[in-house]
């Protein structure tokens, strides 16, 4: 993992990069450890992907335990996922402007202080408002690692090192099934919060020891009406989606959107004229950056939800236990998890756009094949599934992740780093309220929201019925996963131009 090649522009020795003299980085004079670096931002991508899947196992024994309400114990999920999508862009910018470095240890320190008062809450507010500062916390780590890879590694070295960060993620999705079913029926709910303790923490001593804060800041002024423009817009759509999935469409819902839409619009008018502005228009004009936030977004439209549809048939149509039905789905992440770093190394040698545009048709091939599942199924067709989705997700995340970071200007990486994880992250709270609003169809919303907290049995609504609704939420996830296949492809023409348009910003 520390070794990037001898010989390659900006390495000297194996596994330390010492980075040129260019306005935003680090002192000249200091060494990186690239691969004690790459340790640090994997081990953060890997805390954050446990806490995404570890707490979906363990809603039924903290509801019981807490004696948290149905409306409350849903935010213990989405609350997290909610505060990182909005914070994103804005934590990225305070990034470019007082240190990536020291924003990201923030993060970590923030992450572990939220985990540890999660595990120590004692009612249903006590343990929505932990899991948001949690958020905060995660929100610091995900929006600056993707920034502090590129200031650390050279251009050529960045698409492997991005894949290594996919094997972070699917290392923690699978540690995160396992370690919550295993905690939650041997121990106490309060244990999936006590792990990220030690974790975080000593991933904190780590970065403080070999990451370099010493970066001269972009002196500029937060733009805090746009900021607050942009929050207020994003938090009133998710608000929106989240109502829609368990209540039918009313006129409050209606006033959100158009509120959302609204203020949006009046952000995007604000960043226009802002001489410093939270968003730099600029980077959409990069002809590979558009296109690529957008194939972030639809794929995570298409794909989140499937980790929720695939656990409600396995629990639902074939009656498994959770952790039976988790282990089915262990060898997708596994596989993952492996093709993450060759895909990487495919984006350094060749261009992002082939491995990010097979991995997405790969993708739509698996949802295919999960579509077509039936009640009498053999049961290791999902985990074959499973591993054939893996593929396409370890191909498109660090081939998509690179095709950014190459074609951003340096001096805004954080921003650029922050948009594409807001585009995802935005992508991934509609995917599961598309998901449930498709599968109403079959399922009422209701009684699958009440499925996915552990509200009500699964098999209560097993059968046909069920398993129609899933085949038609697959069906338009697939649908998605086309859309942000073409525009990946799409990505090929714009190369060589946002190549050079990324070089004159530089």
């Amino acid at each position: 993992m520390s070794g990037y090649g001898s010989g390659a522009p900006g390495v000297e020795g194996a596994g330390t990069v010492r980075r040129p003299e260019v306005k935003g980085a680090p002192a000249p004079g200091r060494a990186v450890s690239s691969g004690w670096a790459l340790v640090v931002v994997v081990v953060g991508v890997l805390v954050a992907a446990v806490d995404t899947t570890i707490v979906i196992l363990a809603l039924p024994a903290m509801r019981v335990d807490l004696g948290v309400g149905f409306a409350s114990v849903v935010w213990v999920v989405l609350g997290y996922l909610l505060v990182i999508t909005l914070l994103a862009t804005q934590v990225g910018r305070l990034g470019d402007l007082f240190g990536r470095v020291r924003m990201y240890e923030a993060g970590f320190a923030l992450f572990v202080l939220g985990s540890a008062l999660c595990a120590l809450s004692w009612n249903e507010a006590s343990i929505v408002a932990f899991r948001l500062l949690q958020g905060v916390g995660g929100a610091f780590i995900s929006a600056n690692s993707g920034a502090v890879i590129a200031d650390i590694f050279p251009p050529e070295a960045r698409g492997r090192a991005y894949g290594f960060t996919s094997i972070g993620w699917n290392l923690g999705a699978v540690l995160g099934i396992l370690a919550g079913g295993l905690l939650v029926s041997l121990a106490s709910w309060r244990w999936i919060f006590w792990i990220n303790v030690p974790i975080g923490g000593g991933a904190l001593l780590v970065a403080l020891r070999v990451l370099d804060p010493r970066a001269e800041p972009v002196r500029r002024r937060l733009d805090v009406v746009g900021m607050a423009a942009l929050g207020a817009g994003l938090f009133a759509l998710l608000w929106a989606m989240v109502r829609l999935t368990s209540q039918p469409l009313g006129a409050a819902d209606v006033l959100l959107f158009a509120v959302g839409l609204a203020l949006l619009a009046a952000f995007t008018l604000l960043q226009a004229r802002s001489q410093d502005p939270v968003v730099d228009l600029s980077l959409f004009r990069v002809p590979t950056l558009a296109p690529s936030f957008l194939a972030a977004l639809l794929q995570a439209l298409a794909n989140f939800s499937v980790l929720f549809l695939i656990t409600m048939y396995l629990q639902g149509v074939r009656a498994l236990t959770p952790l039976d039905a988790a282990l089915y789905l262990v060898p997708g992440y596994v596989v993952g998890s492996v093709v993450g770093p060759l895909s990487g190394r495919l984006a350094d040698r060749l261009t992002p756009v082939v491995p990010a545009t097979v991995g997405l048709a790969v993708q739509i091939l698996a949802l295919l094949l999960y579509a077509h599942l039936g009640v009498h199924s053999p049961l290791w067709h999902v985990s074959a599934i499973s591993m054939v989705n893996g593929v396409g997700s370890g191909g498109f995340f660090p081939a998509n992740n690179a095709a950014v970071m190459k074609a951003a200007p340096r001096r805004v990486y954080g921003v650029a780093s922050g948009l594409l994880r807001t585009f995802s992250n935005v992508g991934m709270i509609f995917s599961f309220s598309v998901a449930l609003l498709v599968a109403a169809n079959a399922v009422s919303r209701p009684v699958a929201f009440a499925i996915f907290v552990g509200r009500q049995p699964l098999t209560a609504v097993a059968g046909a019925d069920l398993l129609s609704g899933l085949r038609l939420s697959f069906e338009v996830s697939i649908l998605f996963l086309a859309a942000a296949a073409a525009l990946s492809a799409l990505r090929a023409r714009g190369a060589a131009a946002g190549g050079r348009e990324a070089a004159s910003q530089g």
